[in-house]
């Protein structure tokens, strides 16, 4: 079977994502992805990614792409938001150690926050007009709020400091925290985005980064507030977080109130468990393992895809995608095994 009788063909309309989020049954068996490597984009697309250009053209390139994958929306970024780091060379894994900018309360009063309530989201306008069929936007964020605190004060560091100094804790994510909402709440505003992609991740395989409680403390509070930014200005809210996240489905359902949640892990819950848990309840989004998408064969993909897609036919409130994104270690062979089983339900 070739490629390009594995691609799926259709006009992007993003009523169809909405109501998964609504935890509804779609008019037709729907994709969510978070981001694919540009292997992918420059074969579906017919080119080559637009390198050094400006916003605009790139989002416009990724809106052709994502629509050429069945895709009913575009992942994008309302600006160009960053917290500093002094990490010096992008790499495929990062350290959660590594160079820690803020250790006490001197230097937390240093560093150089950014500023998102001021920055430029014009891309956000100006793609009004660009976007294929009824496509919108899903805005991701530049890191979520517990990565970029890990990231700016380093992992052991913030255990440490949780002990002995929490006062200084709750004030680092409060500030990280505010910036992220200023982030969301002007994204929200355009009508190009129909869904707030609230990325952060939380876990490990068995547990979460910081004590459920400490999560509760410092982190689920600003959640909240991203979720409510979303849902008052007609939006959806979805999370994006790895790790295990079973003592805590109830906080991200009913205390956050999120819409959607995406990233499952076969040796953490199998997407399959995970539906017949919480769906329903929250959409379920992805779960294709990353790991058995790498190992497994083009028939068993396709095959696991279109089970999925059948179990959740009649509830509704799924949509079809992997466990986590598209990296560029698993053969583009794999990846349209997978969206090819939309054309077989």
């Amino acid at each position: 079977m070739t490629l390009s009788m594995n691609k799926v063909h259709r006009e992007p309309d993003f009523e169809n994502i909405k109501k998964v989020l609504e935890c509804k049954k779609p008019d037709r068996p729907t994709l969510f992805e978070f981001f694919m490597n540009p292997n992918v984009y420059e074969y579906v697309a017919g080119e080559m990614p637009p390198a050094g250009s400006d916003s605009l053209t790139q989002l416009i390139y990724m809106a052709k792409a994502y629509a050429a994958c069945g895709y009913d929306y575009v992942n994008a970024y309302g600006c160009d938001l960053e917290f500093p780091t002094m990490e010096r060379e992008a790499k495929s894994t990062i350290s959660i150690n590594a160079h820690a900018l803020i250790t006490d309360r001197e230097s937390f009063e240093k560093y150089p926050w950014p500023d998102a309530k001021n920055n430029d989201y014009s891309v956000l306008e100006k793609i009004n007009g660009h976007l294929p069929g009824k496509m919108k936007l899903m805005t991701a964020g530049p890191g979520g709020l517990l990565e970029n605190v890990i990231r700016i004060v380093g992992y052991d560091n913030l255990c440490i400091m949780i002990y002995d100094d929490p006062e200084l804790v709750k004030d680092i994510f409060d500030k990280a925290g505010s910036i992220l909402l200023d982030y969301y709440e002007n994204c929200a505003k355009y009508d190009s985005v129909g869904i707030l992609m609230i990325n952060d991740d939380w876990g490990f395989n068995t547990q979460t980064m910081l004590s459920p409680n400490d999560m509760r403390k410092y982190v689920f509070p600003w959640h909240k507030k991203m979720v409510e930014a979303a849902h008052k200005n007609g939006k959806f809210a979805v999370l994006h977080s790895c790790g295990y996240m079973g003592e805590i489905m109830e906080d991200i359902i009913e205390d956050m109130k999120y819409d959607g949640r995406h990233s499952y892990e076969d040796n953490i819950i199998p997407v399959e468990e995970a539906y017949e848990r919480w769906g329903g309840r929250i959409a379920i989004l992805g779960g294709i393992d990353v790991d058995f998408l790498i190992r497994s064969s083009d028939e068993d993909i396709r095959q696991r895809a279109k089970n999925m897609l059948l179990r959740a036919a009649e509830k509704g409130g799924y949509a079809l995608g992997s466990g986590n994104s598209i990296p560029e270690y698993i053969p583009n062979e794999k990846y349209f095994a997978m969206t090819s089983a939309v054309n077989e339900i």
